[in-house]
């Protein structure tokens, strides 16, 4: 069958009108890939010797329920292990939840921009997206998305720190807003770069879930653990709800060899959270010079960083890449920058320096003054 044959092939028009996600470009020859937001570092030696180990066995289905892994997280946060659902990276645990709760109909409220991939899995459901615009700092304006729900609202998304823009959502602000928001609206609260959070006020969501029964908390693997080529996640919520995502989820798709991969990144935790720190850190000194340049950068707890570059966006996008550096570019409103090897900061610095100041006055990422 060509193209123009399936050309009459029933499709749902809201599926087929949305756009497929794109991973991050990949680098240049000799250049750095600071577009998909994973940990520079290469994985330990025993992580893939683990890895490894699970090589022999492929032609037999995973043991896809992991309750190795499940247990070492329940004990961890200090609930059931039915409390614990894994996945194949947040994003699947997403998709679960979203359709689980939603359907034609009903809402799923979230703040904008964030994660990109919040659009399409909301439709993917056959919901509809309620998208509250970002504060102007790029973080979550709870006020105004608790004032966005309805009585079809099924579910709110919080993330944080918020992915491309980089800003946490505080304790004071996430207890403020659960405080209004209805008892029975599903709450997930998206933390896949909690490790790299360095602000004390931030909210710590497992410890809130004794408080709020509406509340599941998402984290991951790839990011600080990383382990992003083997998609692992786990959500930490309600059994009623869990199992509601269970029963959405694709079967079999947690893989053996992503599953020990986590195990054995639990094993070795110490050493991977100095790796976390030194990003942090790498993070924070690249924010100041950003600043130093003239950049209004929002503060971020992520591993990436947030250029609001506007209408300049695909103009500067080109730019780095001819300079060996891949961005996340997100037409028209701004550009996300991982953080990646200490090598390439004083290139992508280079190349900030001469954007910014061909920047015209009184644009958002150019700091007054």
């Amino acid at each position: 069958m060509t193209d123009e044959d399936a050309l009459g092939v029933r499709l749902r028009p809201e599926i087929a009108a949305v756009p497929a996600y794109k991973q991050g470009r990949p680098a240049p020859a000799d250049g750095f890939k600071l577009s998909s937001n994973e940990n520079p570092y290469s994985p330990l030696p025993s992580v893939v010797e683990a890895v490894a180990a699970t090589l022999a066995e492929i032609n037999r289905y995973p043991n896809a329920a992991g309750a190795d892994l499940r247990e070492r997280l329940a004990e961890r946060h200090g609930v059931d292990v039915e409390q614990v659902h894994l996945g194949s990276g947040s994003v699947a645990l997403l998709s679960q939840l979203i359709t689980a709760a939603a359907g034609p109909g009903d809402e799923v409220v979230y703040s904008w921009r964030s994660f990109e991939a919040y659009p399409g899995l909301v439709t993917v459901a056959g919901a509809t997206s309620v998208q509250v615009p970002n504060r102007a700092d790029g973080g979550h304006d709870l006020p105004a998305m608790a004032a966005a729900v309805t009585d079809r609202t099924r579910a709110v998304i919080v993330c944080t720190p918020n992915n491309p823009t980089g800003p946490i959502v505080t304790t004071a602000e996430f207890e403020a807003f659960m405080a209004v928001v209805p008892r029975e609206l599903l709450i997930l609260l998206d933390e896949a770069y909690y490790e790299f959070i360095t602000d004390d006020d931030s909210v710590d969501g497992v410890p809130l879930l004794s408080r709020y029964p509406n509340l599941v908390v998402l984290r991951t693997f790839s990011k600080a653990y990383g382990l992003a080529g083997l998609r692992i996640g786990y959500a930490v919520g309600p059994v009623r709800v869990l199992n509601a995502a269970r029963s959405a989820a694709v079967p079999l798709s947690v893989t053996d060899a992503s599953r020990v991969a986590a195990i054995a990144s639990i094993e070795a935790e110490d050493e991977l959270m100095e790796r976390v720190a030194r990003i942090a850190m790498r993070r924070d000194k690249l924010r100041n010079a950003l600043l130093d340049q003239g950049w209004n950068i929002p503060e971020s707890n992520a591993n990436f960083v947030w250029l609001a570059t506007g209408e300049q966006t695909a103009a500067a996008n080109n730019v780095f890449f001819d300079a060996g550096l891949t961005v996340r570019a997100f037409p028209p409103e701004g550009i996300r920058i991982s953080i990646g090897e200490q090598e390439s900061v004083e290139k992508l610095l280079h190349v900030t320096g001469d954007i910014v100041q061909n920047l015209p006055n009184g644009h958002p990422a150019k700091r007054l003054g």
